[in-house]
């Protein structure tokens, strides 16, 4: 089950060209809710949906670490993200054609 902000992230990956966005362009999810979180506790709820995402291995994080944590500064979807994200999108439905063969 994904969260309506890792929904977010992931159709945002899948948005761009190159399945590659900044962690900037997350925040944007918040832009439109009439009541915001604190700044602080915006940056943490994406910080931590983007760390499940790399849990269950939907995206790749780039940043860096340091002694104690990791800093990500940008995500990309891997293969398995893209098929959730073509799920998330909608999938066409496939009609049942009958081939003929001819004699």
């Amino acid at each position: 089950m994904l969260s309506p902000l890792q929904k977010y992230i992931i159709n945002q990956c899948a948005l761009s060209a190159d399945n590659k966005i900044s962690k900037t362009i997350l925040y944007r999810y918040y832009g439109n809710i009439k009541k915001r979180p604190k700044q602080k506790d915006l940056a943490n709820d994406v910080t931590k949906s983007v760390d499940r995402l790399i849990k269950k291995e939907l995206v790749i994080g780039y940043g860096w670490k340091t002694a104690r944590k990791w800093f990500i500064e940008g995500v990309k979807l891997t293969a398995k993200g893209k098929k959730i994200a073509r799920g998330l999108f909608g999938v066409q439905q496939k009609l049942p054609f009958k081939i003929l063969k001819s004699r």
